[in-house]
């Protein structure tokens, strides 16, 4: 359904080191660079985050929140060490298993530099 997912920042430097070592986890590759956004390019989409292009400050999304799928729970705990490590900070609950519609998950939640909320999520066998 969708193409790819864009969040801004107000330092692209600082974001891409950030989104280098947190999407490392998962087996992406470092970003790459186009002038003022960064783009971290799978097989299966594009996550992008850039300067905001009509010059203003960039800001995040109040009730916005972007998921990263997640091979198993090891990973999702890897993926938030990295993501503490590198400044971002924690929000909602501890790293875990959560009961959603769709059955279990192990989800762990961050805001980044900027204060967009991530997610990274491992849906558990039934």
């Amino acid at each position: 359904m969708f193409s790819h997912v864009m969040i801004g920042t107000n330092n692209l430097e600082k974001a891409k080191a950030f989104y280098d070592q947190l999407l490392g986890t998962l087996e992406v590759r470092p970003a790459r660079i186009d002038g003022h956004r960064i783009f971290y390019i799978t097989k299966i989409g594009v996550f992008a985050v850039t300067k905001p292009i009509n010059g203003e400050a960039a800001t995040c999304a109040n009730g916005g929140t972007i998921g990263f799928a997640c091979n198993s729970p090891e990973q999702v705990d890897a993926w938030h060490a990295a993501g503490l490590a590198g400044g971002g900070k924690t929000c909602e609950d501890p790293p875990g298993i959560r009961q959603g519609p769709g059955g279990k998950l192990y989800i762990a939640y961050l805001r980044d530099l900027d204060g967009n909320k991530i997610c990274a999520m491992h849906r558990m066998p039934n």
